[in-house]
């Protein structure tokens, strides 16, 4: 099957340990963890970076995006980057459930998009739940920034460094600490300014 029916097949369920959905998810990862390490053994300029990225996710990458080595993601096939994208080093993507980077976004180094829970009850621990992430356009995320699972961050926002967030940001925000929380509102300076 597709990773995207994958994607779709998981979203929001209880995948419990030894489950064939459990085996085939890690027999991706598997498959990918290869790569990541191939991709992470040396220096490479951004359009071998690139390369090993669409390897990666499976989808094509625009030359627009920039991204610092190491990379790391725990799946791989399910991160979708739009254009114009800066990733500093040493973000680590858990993206089973799905993380869509939409265009013009900045992420700090060290930080952490986790789309993957582990489940509540005792009996099932070693099962997950997932649920996807979003970074919307323009936002940024400062260093060691934790986005935790199903969170979007909204359009232009911004996340300082060391917060964790665990709850939707809006638009046009700055969020601040663990939890993270709105400090101030981002406004549009006018660009008409100096002008008659």
């Amino acid at each position: 099957m597709s990773n995207i029916g994958l994607q779709q097949r998981i979203v929001g369920k209880e995948i419990v340990k030894d489950s064939p959905l459990f085996e085939e998810i890690h027999l991706i990862k598997q498959n990918n963890e290869r790569l990541i390490m191939l991709l992470n053994a040396q220096y490479y300029p951004n359009e071998e970076v690139l390369h090993y990225l669409e390897k990666i996710t499976g989808q094509i990458i625009d030359s627009s995006v920039k991204i610092s080595q190491p990379f790391y993601s725990d799946f791989g096939k399910h991160i979708k980057f739009g254009k114009d994208i800066f990733i500093n080093q040493s973000v680590m993507f858990v993206d089973l459930g799905g993380i869509t980077i939409e265009d013009q976004v900045l992420i700090g180094p060290g930080s952490r998009l986790i789309t993957v829970n582990h489940l509540m009850s005792p009996k099932k621990r070693r099962g997950i739940k997932v649920e996807p992430i979003c970074i919307k356009k323009n936002a940024w995320l400062g260093a060691n920034v934790t986005v935790l699972p199903g969170i979007t961050i909204g359009e232009n926002s911004i996340v300082a460094a060391d917060s964790t967030v665990t709850k939707d940001v809006p638009d046009n925000v700055v969020v601040v600490g663990s939890p993270a929380k709105v400090v101030r509102e981002i406004e549009e300076e006018d660009e008409r300014t100096g002008k008659d």
